[in-house]
């Protein structure tokens, strides 16, 4: 698919509302191009063109010999618009619209936080025109609406509990018993790379070191902490421990409000894994089986069973956990709307704290993107989430964090359900991108916000790969230093 943006510099947000109907589509971008008379690939144009003080906007659609056009004159400050982007996307989107027969349930949102957007359309209106601004300006269904409207009370609650000088700390183990077919992540599978592992958590624990002297010299309050990957439960029970041991001996944790460890693979979960987290505080673990259908296991590459699942869920239960997070994944292959409905059902079951229901995207580097293996279409994850959320509701699960990601199927959302009181602190935080995250390890992101609530953040990023991490390892630290001198600009600028 080609795209040709003349006279503007929408680039981006143009690009990525045509990924939401064609998200398998590979996008060329021409810049003041013109378009064409009969091109043989499908293209998009979106033009600006200034007559005497009038700016008209033209978007067109050309299928083979089918052309469909949409022009209007740019009306400023229209629901608040500040430059033509907004409604030169409408024009365009109201064409991908009639081309495809699919109406987006977020509208011409491709943002990654609506429910931020939201928020801020509040502060601006007032709630009940800023709902008709979300709704009407952005075209966003009605249930979508509401489902923003719930997640952004409830996280407002926990957004609330943040400190002026507060962080959150993530620690990336990038190891994985198998990789799955979805995953882009940078992690790698142990059989590949088991001979790393100990070198890494070396250096892992010298970082985590660094970081702790970071908090200190800034007078930083830790909050929460959040282990991922990977698989954190991929280490040895003693691996694991040696990290957590840094995690304590390096900072102050009297504040810290969840501990979090993903625990993400059942096949990795034993019981002395399980002992060991308890007995240095982990508070909150997370027991990830994506699916409780078999069959869609097996198609994901996944080495464990359903049973698996409840298997470890009632070793966790057993070990003293009463904070468990269970991740799912609507629309992988070979799953139906029936199918995701009895895994939906089966979780709910085991009564998890927190649910977190993710929509599969797309991600170029994973083997479905690649091997163009079929996922659910757009219409059946529709039919899955409305019943994951109907029932989540009704059974006393909440919305309390919700964000989307690029190539998602049918343009849907990832959303975190909890119990009242279970909801996670560190999940509402990095997605309101309103405190600083100290990462340490392959791939994390430090990210460092502004103390004074501006809203500027600078991120500095690790080595992604495991073995270029080790490596390069002193050059880590000098990244890490950087963090303090930015975090100064930013007091004293």
């Amino acid at each position: 698919m080609n795209l040709i943006l003349e006279n503007n510099p929408f680039h981006y947000e143009l690009e990525k509302l045509c990924r939401l109907f064609y998200p398998e589509e590979s996008i060329c971008v021409l810049e003041n191009r013109g378009i064409p008379e009969a091109p043989d690939t499908l293209t998009a144009y979106a033009g600006l063109q200034k007559t005497g003080g009038t700016l008209h906007m033209t978007a067109r659609l050309l299928d083979g010999q089918t052309e469909h056009t949409a022009e209007a004159d740019y009306i400023p400050n229209l629901y608040g618009d500040k430059n033509p982007e907004r409604q030169l996307a409408e024009l365009l989107y109201g064409l991908l619209v009639q081309q495809t027969g699919f109406t987006p349930q977020w509208g011409i949102l491709t943002g990654v936080r609506p429910v931020k957007l939201l928020r801020n359309l509040i502060g601006q209106y007032g709630q009940e025109k800023a709902l008709n601004v979300f709704q009407k300006a952005y075209h966003v269904s009605e249930r979508k609406m509401e489902l923003a409207r719930l997640t952004m009370d409830n996280e407002r609650q926990l957004l609330s509990r943040e400190k002026p000088n507060g962080f959150s700390l993530y620690i990336g183990i990038p190891f994985c018993p198998s990789r799955c077919a979805y995953c882009s992540f940078v992690s790698t599978t142990v059989e590949k790379t088991i001979q790393l592992i100990p070198d890494y958590v070396a250096c892992l624990c010298k970082e985590i070191q660094a970081a702790g002297r970071t908090a200190r010299d800034l007078h930083l309050t830790l909050q929460s902490v959040y282990m991922g990957g990977g698989t954190p439960t991929t280490l040895t029970a003693a691996q694991m421990d040696r990290v957590l041991a840094a995690v304590q001996s390096s900072f102050d944790l009297s504040e810290c409000l969840e501990f979090t460890v993903e625990a993400g693979r059942p096949d990795t979960i034993t019981e002395e894994k399980l002992q060991g987290l308890i007995r240095r505080g982990i508070t909150r673990i997370s027991i990830n089986p994506q699916t409780m259908q078999d069959r869609v296991l097996q198609a994901i590459g996944r080495r464990h069973t359903v049973q698996q699942v409840f298997d470890a869920f009632q070793m966790a239960r057993e070990a003293g956990f009463r904070d468990i997070n269970m991740d799912l994944i609507a629309g992988l292959p070979l799953d139906t709307p029936a199918g995701f409905a009895d895994t939906v059902d089966k979780v709910c079951a085991l009564e998890p704290e927190s649910i977190t229901v993710h929509t599969l995207s797309l991600k170029r580097s994973s083997r479905i993107f690649q091997e163009k293996v079929k996922p659910a279409s757009g219409a059946d994850v529709a039919k899955m989430l409305d019943y994951a959320g109907t029932k989540l509701i009704g059974g006393g699960w909440h919305p309390y964090y919700l964000y989307r990601q690029t190539r998602i199927l049918g343009g849907m959302e990832n959303v975190g359900f909890a119990k009242p009181g279970a909801e996670s602190f560190y999940n509402a935080a990095i997605m309101d991108e309103s405190q600083t995250v100290l990462a340490c390890g392959a791939g994390a992101g430090t990210k460092v916000c502004d103390p004074s609530g501006s809203g500027r953040l600078v991120r500095v990023y690790n080595f992604k790969y495991p073995h270029e991490y080790i490596s390069r390892y002193r050059e880590v630290l000098e990244r890490k230093a950087k963090v303090k001198q930015i975090y100064e600009q930013f007091l004293f600028s």
